[in-house]
């Protein structure tokens, strides 16, 4: 286990931009999970991981995220390669932000995972666009040939 996201992050680029298909799970006020498959992007803010993921803010999603804003990311392809990532997930509306986002989908984040986001959307400031921000806080990848894991988690704040 690290505490360190480089430690892990050329791992978790090389599979992600491969994989590129999530499913996200959230959970209902029941503890029902539900899951979806949607493709977020990621980045590195000084140092730690960050995602984010253009989509539409569902009733459904809306309603998961506001009773319970921890949701998990899951990405498997057939050589059994694996990223799980845990993370809090927030809904970001300022226009830097989006504009951010769309930019990110562009051009890929990592290289290979994301898409023109305007075959959706007809710009970062199309009121259809939704970006949820995510802050993970555990991220595994596991490599598939070997089945070798590696733990990243989020360093504990000190007060």
């Amino acid at each position: 286990m690290t505490t360190v996201f480089a430690d892990i992050e050329q791992e978790f680029n090389a599979f992600v931009g491969s994989i590129v298909y999530s499913t996200m799970v959230t959970v209902d006020a029941a503890g029902r999970p539900r899951t979806r498959v949607l493709i977020p992007v990621w980045e590195n803010a000084d140092g730690e991981p960050l995602g984010w993921l253009a989509t539409y803010r569902t009733p459904v999603k809306a309603a998961h995220l506001a009773g319970n804003p921890n949701t998990s990311f899951s990405y498997w392809s057939p050589g059994n390669d694996s990223v799980a990532v845990d993370a809090v997930a927030g809904w970001v509306d300022d226009l830097e932000a989006r504009r951010h986002v769309w930019d990110l989908y562009r051009r890929t984040s990592p290289r290979g995972a994301g898409y023109d986001p305007g075959n959706f959307w007809r710009s970062p400031s199309d009121p259809k666009l939704h970006v949820l921000r995510l802050e993970p806080y555990r991220i595994q990848v596991i490599r598939g040939m070997d089945l070798r894991g590696r733990i990243w988690r989020k360093p504990p704040v000190l007060t």
